[in-house]
């Protein structure tokens, strides 16, 4: 194998940041009443896998896991030039954390079959733990490159620049291997006409629809329950607190000497610590 053929890419469904969410008695987020988007880092790991699509001609099949409504996200996917999509949704995956979300997203990709590569955005902006990319390449022993700002593909391998403290670094990683695109990359391009026209198309057309998006469950791609869900999740949330509306006042000092500057910001500082703390 010199070039990637098939190409998976890994996308979620996330309350739109604009909008306010509310959130359940365990300690979750509300989606029911939540605005819903493209996860915006995902939007970076789409573009990665669009681009090998263009330079190699590989197929690009995008996953997602969640209720029926995610299926919003992967029309938006299709669009922008997605060969096929799956969504994984079932009652039984409801509130699972990293550890439970890359199992079941693991048993999804061994489901649709053989790969090059996986794109996966850094991270997500309702959890913010870059950790379900690198739990999905450890669950099927591949190799992995994360925070992936550039890549070229050469002789079979894929190299990867990465980002780094203090700089970059290029290291080469063997295919099949899973990557966590940066949000340094290159932005998401616009869909094409075309893209946007087939979409349109498919929501007229039901059987056309299904035979690009599969909706599968837990039985389907042979995945204990028991490791899904609040039973399969290790994560324990404690306490969650509902903060006021983000707002305050600005101070701007223009010339001022620089001993006044640095005392009102460390005053400043004190004041927001004493506040974390109480």
């Amino acid at each position: 194998m010199t070039t990637p053929q098939n190409v998976l890419v890994m996308i979620k469904q996330v309350p739109d940041q604009s909008a306010k969410a509310g959130i359940n008695p365990d300690g979750t987020i509300d989606r029911a009443k939540a605005k819903r988007m493209l996860n915006p880092f995902d939007r970076f790991g789409l573009q990665g896998a669009l681009t090998v699509k263009k330079l190699t001609g590989a197929k690009v099949t995008a996953i997602t896991m969640g209720p029926p409504p995610a299926v919003e996200i992967l029309l938006e996917a299709l669009s922008q030039g997605v060969d096929k999509c799956i969504l994984l949704s079932d009652r039984r995956l409801a509130a699972s954390d990293t550890w439970a979300t890359s199992y079941a997203l693991s048993k999804v990709i061994e489901y649709t079959g053989p790969f090059d590569l996986i794109f996966c955005g850094l991270q997500t902006t309702d959890g913010d733990t870059a950790q379900v990319g690198p739990e999905i390449a450890e669950r099927l022993n591949l190799p992995q490159v994360s925070y992936c700002e550039d890549f070229k593909l050469e002789d079979g391998k894929f190299l990867a620049r990465r980002v780094m403290e203090g700089g970059h670094q290029w290291v080469s990683m063997a295919m099949p291997g899973l990557v966590t695109v940066a949000n340094s990359y290159h932005h998401l391009e616009y869909p094409s006409i075309r893209g946007v026209q087939k979409v349109q198309r498919l929501q007229r057309d039901e059987e056309a629809l299904k035979a690009l998006i599969e909706t599968v469950d837990l039985d389907i791609v042979k995945a204990d329950p028991k490791e899904c869900g609040l039973k399969g999740s290790p994560t324990i949330v404690a306490r969650t607190d509902k903060v006021g509306e983000l707002g305050g006042s600005c101070v701007l000092h223009q010339g001022e000497t620089i001993p006044t500057m640095v005392r009102d910001v460390m005053g400043a500082a004190s004041a927001l610590k004493e506040f974390a703390l109480a």
